[in-house]
């Protein structure tokens, strides 16, 4: 069991990484999207690559970002019903859910997907848009991104397993929630920072310097 737990441990490592890499794709789509704004108003120019880009940065930020997501058990789930049974019973249903639903999705899609990228690899695909860019790294996201989530889900399942083993904590796969006490302290210790700020701008020194 340590091998895998061990494995598990490598996957987490690789696809955090890879989640915090790519959340800098979100800023670079904002500031493109923006300056594509204010350059088509302002000058009267625009490219439909400027467009496609955008485009590219979100679908790799949904396909790289899916893995990390699903390691800090972030993906919206329903637990309405499930959140009232014991702990053990809440693992095997997660156990079930990847091997019976998440796994064979995954590697169905991560199957399929491979020619389709493959194939627009081949043949160098362009988009059909004028000015326009290749289709190939859009299209090779796909695969890259499902066996990313592939092999998170094969680490969730490992370390349920691992805790209805005795060998793991319920903490390394829980979502990690704030307590009531914490967000409070939170939302204290801001509004004490405004209330200094504030304070400080009305200090007498501000004033006679100003």
């Amino acid at each position: 069991m340590s091998f895998f737990l061990s494995l598990s441990k490598l996957i987490d490592t690789v696809n955090e990484r890879i989640g915090l890499s790519i959340s800098w794709a979100l800023l670079a789509a904002v500031l493109i999207c923006a300056g594509n704004a204010l350059v088509r108003y302002l000058l009267n120019i625009s490219s439909n690559a400027w467009l496609e880009i955008q485009w590219y940065l979100f679908g790799a930020i949904f396909l790289l970002a899916s893995s990390y997501t699903l390691k800090r058990n972030e993906h919206v789930r329903i637990d309405v019903v499930v959140g009232r049974f014991p702990k053990r019973v809440q693992v095997w249903i997660d156990v079930f859910g990847f091997l019976l639903f998440l796994l064979p999705a995954t590697l169905l899609i991560l199957y399929f997907s491979i020619p389709f990228a493959f194939e627009s690899i081949r043949s160098q695909e362009m988009s059909s848009n004028a000015g326009g860019l290749i289709v190939w790294p859009a299209k090779l996201l796909i695969p890259i991104g499902f066996l990313l989530l592939s092999l998170q889900g094969i680490s969730e399942l490992i370390k349920r397993i691992g805790y209805l083993l005795g060998k793991v904590d319920a903490s390394v796969f829980d979502k990690q929630q704030a307590t009531p006490q914490e967000e409070i302290e939170a939302i204290a210790a801001a509004n004490q920072l405004q209330v200094a700020e504030v304070t400080e701008s009305f200090h007498p020194s501000n004033a006679k310097g100003a």
